[in-house]
């Protein structure tokens, strides 16, 4: 009665007084608790009549919708609303689901983390059954298989450059990296761990160097590898968990402890765990996923 009220629909709703009326469904589980228990609704009442075990039909011009892209600008607008290091939009096409990534700076062509959280929201609350899902992306097919509690993600290996180490790297990060390799990103090497986790770099420098974004790395003792990741020029000071740094960062230390798998921890505020395994020329990337939030944007 008390949300009735606050809707101003209490002359008409919320109680059970003659002359009122409420629709209702009933459903086993707390719909609160998880969505999917809405899909089997055991008794409906709409307008004063009773439905028991109801059988539904798609509304063809909802999907429709549904399924149909937003304009790039507002697609734009919700990521800086969002304010995270990416925002993803997916919307399935035939058999495969079109992937998106936008950072606050505008759109990029591969994400890890961002693809990670797409994949869970797939398998667990789209398509429950699907233990492969297929992202069309603007670099090409990525999939990703779910095993037990992991994502396993199929990315490229980006080719690796070494290039010169310079005093404006050093300027920017406030120690001098031992060497320095080139592919979409930079890529900058240290030897020791604890200049990674306590760097505290100069954005503005990072910003006049060249490669996208800038990881910094350093062998690590309880993992394969130590390393951040820093992207001003999209506006993301620091990513917590970065794949595509990570098709920079695991082959290169694949290839310098002569090993085809790795562990990478990811030293952000954040911080998270990767598992890395050599595939060809491409890399697949592990990690878990939860659910963080479920929420409703509103688009004026």
């Amino acid at each position: 009665m008390v949300n009735a009220q606050i809707l101003g629909i209490d002359d008409v709703t919320g109680s059970v007084e003659v002359g009122k009326e409420a629709d209702l469904i009933v459903v086993i589980e707390n719909p609160l608790e998880d969505l999917k228990s809405l899909r089997n609704v055991s008794v409906v009442m709409a307008r004063g009549q009773l439905i028991e075990n109801p059988t539904f039909e798609k509304n063809t011009q909802v999907d429709k919708w549904l399924d149909s892209w937003l304009d790039e600008k507002t697609m734009m607008n919700i990521t800086i609303e969002n304010n995270l290091s990416e925002t993803a939009f997916t919307v399935k096409e035939g058999d495969k689901y079109k992937l998106r990534w936008f950072t606050p700076g505008g759109e990029i062509d591969l994400c890890g983390h961002a693809t990670l959280a797409c994949a869970y929201i797939v398998m667990n609350y789209i398509e429950t059954d699907l233990k492969t899902v297929t992202f069309d992306t603007m670099s090409g097919d990525l999939i990703v298989n779910r095993k037990d509690d992991l994502y396993e993600m199929d990315f490229p290996a980006y080719d690796l450059k070494q290039v010169k180490v310079t005093q404006d790297m050093t300027d920017a990060l406030g120690a001098k990296p031992v060497a320095a390799y080139m592919g979409r990103d930079l890529l900058c090497i240290f030897d020791d761990e604890k200049i990674v986790r306590d760097m505290a770099p100069d954005m503005d420098k990072i910003k006049q160097i060249d490669g996208l974004l800038l990881h910094v790395t350093a062998p690590g003792k309880d993992e394969d590898c130590v390393s951040r990741s820093f992207a001003p020029k999209l506006n993301v000071l620091e990513d917590p968990v970065c794949g595509s740094g990570h098709c920079h960062i695991a082959p290169y230390w694949m290839n310098k402890l002569n090993k085809d798998s790795i562990v990478a921890y990811q030293a952000s505020r954040r911080g998270g765990t990767l598992y890395c395994t050599k595939d060809g020329d491409r890399i697949k990337l592990s990690g878990k996923a939860a659910l963080y939030s479920e929420a409703d944007i509103n688009i004026l």
